[in-house]
C-alpha cells in the first residue's frame, strides 16, 4: 500500500508512506512527525502511526491562500474518517461525496484505488484524523459477513467504492474520548501496538453503533431543528466545565426547551444533563492521571463547586469513588512502569 499526498500549488509532498497490505500482529508500530512551514502564515503538521496494513494520520493545516491537496492510496483500503473542520471542498473518485465537509462528523468508507482532491479556504484551521486499514487488517478486526455491515462488506468483495452510510454524522463523546486516548498513548514497543489496535477496535464499534441506524433523527426533527441541536452539542463539547443551563442553552440556539430536551435525546441517545456529566467525568479521569492533583482540584477543574457532588457523580458514573480511582491508577502506573523496565 502506497499513501501519498501533496500540496499542488508548490508540488510539495506532505505524506509519503509505503507499507505491506498484510496483517501482522507482530509487526512494529513506528511513529513519524511531519512539519512544513512555507511562510509564517502557512503551516502543515502531521503525526503518523504506521505498521503493516495500518496507517493513522492526524493532520493540522493552516493557509493564507486557497490551496488544493491531492491524496492517493494505491490499493484497496477501508478508511475510518473523522473530520474536525468545516467547508473543505472534497472530491473522491468513484464516491458520491458531500461537497463541503461538516465539522465534528465521521464515516467509514471503502475504495479500491483512492484518489481525492481537497480544496481548502484560507485562514481556516483544518484538522483531519483518519485511520487507513488494508482489507486484510480490516477483516482481522471484524468478521466480513457480520450482520451489522453486510451490505458494506459485499461492496468490498465486489471492489465497489462505497460509504458505510450516505452521510457523515456527528461525533459522540465516546468517539472523541477514544481518539484522545489514541493521540495521547504513552506506551512504547509491543505494548503500544497492542493498545492502539485495541483502541481501533473500540473506535470501530462506536462508529458502527452510531452509523448503522434505520431512521436518522434528521428525518423526523426537521433540518433546521437538527442543525440547532448539533450547535447545542458543539457548545457543550467546547465548554462543558462552565456549561450553560438548559434555559440558557435553549436561548443560545433559538430552540424551545421542550424541543431541546426531546431532540437532544433523539439525536445523541442521552439527555443534556447526562451528556455534560459524561464529558466532565471523562475529563476527571484524565486529570487523575497526574499523581499530584487532589480530588478537590479535579472537582473544580470539572465545573463542580461542591466536592461531595463531584464524588457522588463520579461514583455513579464509574462505580467507585474518585479517591479509590486515584489510588488504583497510581498502582496501575507502577505496574506498567515495572513491566516496561523488566522488558
Amino acid at each position: 500500500m502506497n499513501i501519498k499526498s501533496k500540496l499542488l500549488k508548490h508540488n510539495q509532498s506532505i505524506v509519503s508512506i509505503e507499507i505491506r497490505d498484510s496483517y501482522d500482529p507482530k509487526s512494529h508500530l513506528t511513529q513519524e512527525n511531519i512539519s512544513i512551514k512555507n511562510t509564517p502564515l502557512e503551516e502543515i503538521k502531521s503525526f503518523h502511526l504506521i505498521t503493516d496494513g495500518l496507517v493513522i494520520l492526524d493532520t493540522q493545516m493552516y493557509f493564507s491562500e486557497p490551496q488544493t491537496i491531492l491524496f492517493e492510496i494505491s490499493s484497496e483500503s477501508i478508511i475510518m474518517n473523522f473530520i474536525y473542520s468545516n467547508n473543505v471542498e472534497t472530491h473522491i473518485d468513484q464516491l458520491e461525496t458531500e461537497k463541503l465537509t461538516r465539522e465534528n462528523t465521521h464515516n467509514i468508507f471503502y475504495t479500491a484505488n483512492y484518489k481525492a482532491t481537497f480544496k481548502i479556504l484560507p485562514f481556516e484551521q483544518i484538522n483531519f484524523f483518519s485511520i487507513i486499514l488494508s482489507k486484510d487488517f480490516y477483516y482481522n478486526i471484524i468478521n466480513e459477513d457480520w450482520e451489522l455491515h453486510r451490505k458494506f462488506s459485499k461492496n468490498i468483495l465486489l471492489k465497489k467504492s462505497s460509504y458505510l452510510i450516505s452521510k457523515y454524522i456527528p461525533f459522540t463523546a465516546s468517539i472523541l474520548w477514544v481518539i484522545h486516548e489514541i493521540k495521547n498513548c504513552n506506551y512504547q514497543g509491543p505494548l503500544k501496538r497492542m493498545y492502539i489496535e485495541t483502541k481501533i477496535k473500540e473506535l470501530l464499534i462506536l462508529q458502527l453503533e452510531t452509523l448503522i441506524e434505520k431512521v436518522t433523527p434528521k428525518e423526523f426533527l426537521g433540518e433546521d431543528d437538527y442543525d440547532k441541536l448539533q450547535q447545542a452539542k458543539l457548545i457543550l463539547d467546547k465548554d462543558y466545565v462552565h456549561a450553560p443551563s438548559l434555559p440558557e442553552l435553549s436561548r443560545m440556539i433559538s430552540l424551545n426547551e421542550f424541543k431541546l430536551k426531546k431532540g437532544f435525546k433523539a439525536c445523541f441517545g442521552t439527555t443534556v444533563k447526562s451528556y455534560i456529566i459524561e464529558l466532565r467525568m471523562k475529563h476527571a479521569k484524565e486529570l487523575f492521571k497526574s499523581k499530584s492533583i487532589s480530588v478537590s482540584e479535579v472537582a473544580y477543574k470539572c465545573g463542580y463547586k461542591d466536592v461531595s457532588h463531584f464524588s457522588a457523580a463520579f461514583k455513579v458514573f464509574y462505580g467507585f469513588s474518585p479517591q479509590k480511582f486515584k489510588i488504583n491508577w497510581s498502582s496501575i502506573n507502577v505496574l506498567v512502569t515495572s513491566f516496561l523496565l523488566l522488558g
